[in-house]
Formats: C-alpha cells, structure tokens, sequence
C-alpha cells in the first residue's frame, strides 16, 4: 500500500474482522496506522465469540496483527495499545495473552476498566502502530 504523507486513507482488509458500524477498521495518516478497536469476533464468520478472558483477547490481538500486517506493518511496529475491559480483576490473565503477541520492547499501554462493552464482550483493543 502507497502511503502518501498529510493524505488520510480510510483501511480495510477482509481477511481481519469486518467493522459493522459507521467507522473504519483503521486509518492511515502521516506513516501511522489508527486501528479501531477490536473485540473478540471470528475473521472467518465475523460473529462476535463469546468466551474467557484468554480467549476474546487471542481473538482481538490476532485482528489487530492481521490489520498491522496487512497494512504492510508488524506488531513490532506497534507504539500504542488501549485496552478496555469488562473486569479489571481479569487484569492479570489478559497480561498472560498479551505477552505472547508483544515480547520484545511493548508498546505504551492504557489499560481500563470499561464497564460496559458492545455485544456483552470482556476486552476490546485498539492500537496505533508505525508503517
């Protein structure tokens, strides 16, 4: 993909879950790639699975790697991470799943207790991450 400085450029790939609402599955600005939040939901089928805390975050974390990577990226490129979750007591076990897609250097991390997220999920992650 061409990446023209100062242009926006709207991202999607299919082979990461599809966005269902009025927003792009990520942005590419300025060599960055702006990457909406993603939850636990099946690249294959795009439903929403419901499961463990260690599941919906492999889930959300492999859509995140495969928008990087598809934008022409890699999770080694990652600068930023916000993570929301349903139970910040779920905390530790979602540290052990995300060890596991950012070992060497991590990104800068928010990491919040949201209360409420869409479609009764436990996690959703959004990221920014260099081209």
């Amino acid at each position: 993909m061409e990446v023209v400085m100062g242009e926006k450029k709207a991202f999607q790939t299919d082979k990461a879950a599809i966005t269902g609402g009025p927003y792009s599955q990520a942005i590419i600005y300025n060599g960055l790639i702006y990457i909406s939040g993603q939850g636990p939901i099946n690249t294959q089928t795009n439903q929403v699975l419901l499961g463990t805390i260690e599941e919906e975050s492999e889930l959300a974390l492999e859509n995140i790697r495969i928008i990087v990577e598809e934008a022409g990226s890699s999770l080694n490129k990652v600068l930023q991470v916000r993570v929301y979750l349903l139970d910040i007591k779920e905390y530790s076990r979602f540290n052990e799943v995300y060890k596991k897609y950012f070992q060497k250097d991590p990104p800068a991390r928010t990491c919040i207790e949201a209360g409420k997220l869409p479609f009764g999920i436990r996690v959703e992650i959004d990221a920014i991450a260099c081209i």
